[in-house]
């Protein structure tokens, strides 16, 4: 089943593409589950912010347990969820962002910045960050790089997406090594707070689309 199921709620199921792998057949089915007892928006909503979330922990090819939890408790924050509702939806992001990554992507955050606001997009950028340096208080390069594409294809420009990375700039992965060797701990850049990502709230219109379409 493809993660994009989700995202498209007033779709029926194709019946013509390959059947779910037993591995993975579990695991959709239980998640299924969970957030078909939701409203088809919310539902739709959740299910891409998790899977965006995903696609940062998974950029160095190891989603990490802090990782995990940093998405279980913004999934929480902005689903209403339950904890445990929370761990099942963060199992198929991950499961999916491992599997389906290649293939689906850009798709699911296109679609999911379709059915959002602009400052839930601006919310999310954040929150990416707050991701990124769960676990070892670092930004990696690659992790970096991931942020860099779900920026754009958010459609946010450069100088959008620098504002909200340099109140992390402390945590970038050259900068926090430096930091370590010197026995300090990473500190934020300028305009830098280490409060947690902000909670995803209301908002209105959508981000400019990204020019010259997918990178």
């Amino acid at each position: 089943m493809s993660y994009l199921r989700f995202l498209h709620p007033d779709r029926p199921p194709s019946s013509s593409g390959p059947s779910s792998s037993a591995a993975e057949t579990a695991t959709v089915r239980r998640i299924v589950g969970q957030l078909e007892a939701l409203p088809p928006d919310r539902a739709a909503f959740i299910a891409g912010f998790a899977y965006i979330l995903a696609r940062v922990a998974n950029a160095d090819l190891d989603i990490s347990d802090a990782e995990a939890a940093e998405i279980e408790q913004l999934v929480m924050a902005q689903g209403g969820l339950s904890e445990a509702e929370a761990v099942l939806v963060v199992g198929i992001a991950r499961t999916q962002a491992r599997l389906e990554g290649a293939t689906e992507d850009f798709l699911v955050t296109r679609r999911w910045r379709e059915i959002s606001t602009v400052e839930q997009c601006q919310q999310l950028l954040a929150c990416l960050f707050a991701v990124a340096i769960a676990g070892d208080e670092t930004i990696s390069a690659e992790e970096n790089t991931e942020i860099r594409q779900i920026s754009d294809e958010l459609g946010f420009t450069m100088a959008e997406l620098n504002a909200v990375r340099s109140s992390y700039a402390g945590w970038m992965s050259s900068v926090a090594a430096v930091a370590r060797a010197a026995g300090r701990s990473p500190e934020p850049g300028p305009g830098g707070s280490t409060d947690p990502a902000p909670a995803i709230s209301p908002g209105s219109s959508h981000p400019p689309e990204p020019q010259g379409g997918q990178p």
